[in-house]
């Protein structure tokens, strides 16, 4: 049934742009994937780190598709143009079964998304220039390095650097309006987007799944904005700030719970900033984010969310008020070392990635933090780009925590390509 909705969609977006022949300069087609597979060296017992002296010496193993996209765009003319994207994520499953770690590792089902096809972008778009571009639908919020950049050919890992998805939606997409333009030596961009619900917010994720919606309809009592401000002065490099600000406490289907000693309706801001560089040059690739985050009336918001029922989409845990993350990592091409070689743009990476992030970075004075939310990452490996869009991944890491808390080193193969099919 699936593949009939996605062939009939097809057929009614090409029938409405024209034939692939005489519209071919119009009409684009094209998307990524990823497939993945990994052998961890630590237990998947969901209660670990509440009795780790019981659960060393375990592995265990994956296969995974964690992200496969389908893009198409068209070209209408005068300045306006249509694109969307339509995204399966680990299968493209609606609906599974988890060991809830919170919850003594209780079967429960989780809702990732409405459906089964995820539409993580629909936009319609009017430039009036370069300069000045205006784009309403369904678009990616650009805080951090990889919301901005998260084709799997534009990060050394197997899997996206967990260092920002771990505590950030990713990919994280609003209904909204954007405004961005660019020069020669900037790109800008500005949103107005619908906030979070803090009802989804947790301990070990942050502010992670409060862009996503259990419902059919994404709640919007409460906006929010988001800007990205990107500099190309310097040859081969591109350095970035990012933030975002809205309110999330009144932003779910019971707001009324949300409120303070006193009675009074909360706000639940979040406010985030991140600043990112990437260095493209001299056959070196170099990456580096950081993201510091806080959660307004983080106390209240953690005491509700706590009361929440069972059936509630809500973690039912702390939330702090605080997060911070970093990362840097560095590659060389080797294979430059063999200018003669027949195929010019095979690239062969090793790389080395450093970084850090804890989910309860900060709490206000009555929750206390939990220690393996706080998590240092080393890891390395190689990229092989037989073609441009093509990439072969292998990376060993190893997730560090402090005592008593038992590491998780990892062991990830990976294969994946990012392009236009035409």
């Amino acid at each position: 049934m699936k593949r009939i909705l996605i062939f009939l969609f097809l057929c009614g977006f090409l029938s409405v742009t024209g034939t692939v022949s005489a519209q071919s300069s119009r009409l684009h087609i094209g998307g990524y994937g990823e497939a993945v597979a990994q052998r961890m060296f630590y237990s998947d017992n969901p209660a670990r780190y509440w009795y780790p002296e019981s659960n060393k010496d375990a592995t265990h193993g994956r296969f995974d598709l964690p992200h496969v996209v389908f893009y198409l765009s068209y070209d209408f003319g005068h300045g306006w143009k249509v694109s969307t994207e339509i995204e399966y994520e680990h299968g493209g499953a609606g609906s599974t079964y988890e060991l809830e770690i919170d919850e003594a590792g209780e079967y429960e089902t989780e809702i990732e998304k409405g459906g089964e096809i995820a539409l993580e972008q629909f936009w319609i778009e009017k430039s009036f220039s370069k300069q000045a571009n205006l784009r309403m639908g369904h678009v990616i919020v650009p805080v951090g390095l990889t919301n901005q950049y998260h084709f799997p050919t534009e990060f050394f890992s197997v899997l996206r650097p967990e260092e920002e998805t771990a505590i950030l939606p990713s990919t994280w997409h609003e209904t909204g309006i954007s405004f961005w333009g660019r020069t020669d030596k900037w790109r800008y961009e500005a949103q107005i987007i619908a906030g979070l619900d803090a009802e989804r917010f947790n301990d070990a994720n942050w502010i992670q799944n409060g862009s996503s919606s259990p419902y059919e309809f994404k709640i919007a009592n409460q906006y929010a904005g988001a800007f990205r401000l990107d500099n190309y002065s310097v040859k081969g490099l591109r350095a970035a700030i990012s933030g975002y600000f809205g309110f999330s406490a009144r932003n779910s289907l019971k707001s009324d719970r949300y409120v303070n000693a006193q009675g009074e309706p909360i706000n639940g801001s979040v406010t985030i900033g991140a600043f990112d560089a990437v260095y493209d040059d001299h056959h070196v690739l170099a990456r580096t984010n950081v993201v510091y985050g806080h959660l307004g009336d983080s106390y209240t918001i953690s005491k509700v969310n706590k009361k929440m029922p069972s059936a509630s989409p809500s973690k039912r845990t702390d939330v702090a008020s605080d997060v911070f993350s970093w990362y840097v990592e560095a590659g060389y091409d080797v294979l430059s070392f063999f200018p003669e070689r027949k195929q010019q743009d095979q690239k062969l990476y090793v790389y080395g990635h450093y970084g850090y992030y804890n989910s309860m970075y900060k709490t206000v004075e009555s929750i206390s933090a939990k220690g393996w939310c706080e998590k240092t990452i080393y890891s390395a490996g190689l990229n092989y780009f037989p073609l441009r869009d093509v990439v072969i991944k292998a990376e060993y890491s190893y997730r560090q925590f402090k005592a008593p808390y038992n590491n998780e080193p990892t062991l990830s193969l990976g294969i994946a390509y990012s392009g236009l099919f035409m």
